[in-house]
């Protein structure tokens, strides 16, 4: 919907694909669909979950295995991040590195994007 020919909306790490497929084949779905929502303390939240169908409007990307769905109205905020899965010694999860953020909470659970008012 808003991507550009021959360019995948989101790119994944090594890493992030290789944890996605591993979750992909314990939970036995379709992949991992992310878009964002209002909420958190910088106005915006991204969401995740894995998925049985992969819905129409979605825009799929599929590398190394891995498939991500990105929600329709999630598309314009997330084109051109890279996901990747990082492990620390407290904790591990997915980050984005995401250039359409302009702002980000303390704790990194919200953003904000330059279209919000």
């Amino acid at each position: 919907m808003f991507g550009i020919p021959g360019k995948q909306a989101v790119t994944l790490t090594p890493a992030a694909a290789a944890q996605i497929v591993r979750l992909m084949e314990k939970d036995g779905s379709k992949g991992l669909r992310i878009g964002v929502k209002k909420g958190g303390c910088a106005g915006m939240e991204y969401t995740m979950d894995y998925v049985d169908e992969i819905d129409p409007a979605d825009e799929v990307v599929e590398q190394d295995g891995a498939r991500v769905m990105i929600a329709p109205m999630a598309q314009m905020f997330l084109f051109g991040t890279e996901i990747d899965y990082e492990v620390a010694l407290l904790e591990s999860g997915f980050s984005f590195r995401n250039p359409n953020v302009v702002e980000a909470c303390g704790c990194g659970e919200s953003i904000k994007f330059a279209e919000q008012e």
